[in-house]
């Protein structure tokens, strides 16, 4: 199981955030700029929310709204499941899987630091995170 610490895994990275208000189509412009598949929504400085690629897509573009003049307090994910940083990436993965999303915030104390996504775990750690998925599963069922 990857045993990095979130901390670790967000060093150095840049925290995006947006305001709800903020549109479809500036969040997809700011998302691409970054090279990001998430943006955070924050009010005061206290996550809100989390927009994500998969989003845009499923409740943007597949219901026919105008991105232009689609708010993200509309279509966003309202109170999105968190992680702290001092929580090893093996932890966000499991909430990703069980969850069914790629990406999770990561708070301190109500406000974000940064976000991991489960493309942070390629590599050895995938691996490894996949084999001990499929001993889930092999317990599960005999249970």
């Amino acid at each position: 199981m990857p045993q990095r610490s979130i901390q670790n895994v967000i060093a150095g990275k840049q925290v995006v955030t947006a305001s709800q208000e903020m549109t479809v189509t500036e969040a997809a412009q700011v998302m691409s700029n970054a090279k990001i598949g998430a943006i955070l929504v924050v009010e005061k400085g206290t996550l809100v929310g989390i927009f994500t690629e998969r989003d845009a897509l499923t409740r943007v573009l597949a219901k026919g709204l105008d991105p232009a003049v689609t708010s993200l307090a509309k279509v966003m994910t309202a109170k999105p499941m968190t992680a702290s940083p001092t929580l090893p990436l093996g932890h966000a993965l499991h909430m990703m899987y069980d969850g069914g999303f790629r990406h999770v915030p990561v708070v301190d104390q109500g406000r974000p630091i940064g976000v991991v996504s489960a493309r942070d775990a390629l590599g050895d750690e995938q691996c490894n995170f996949e084999r001990e998925l499929l001993q889930r599963e092999d317990i599960n069922e005999i249970l």
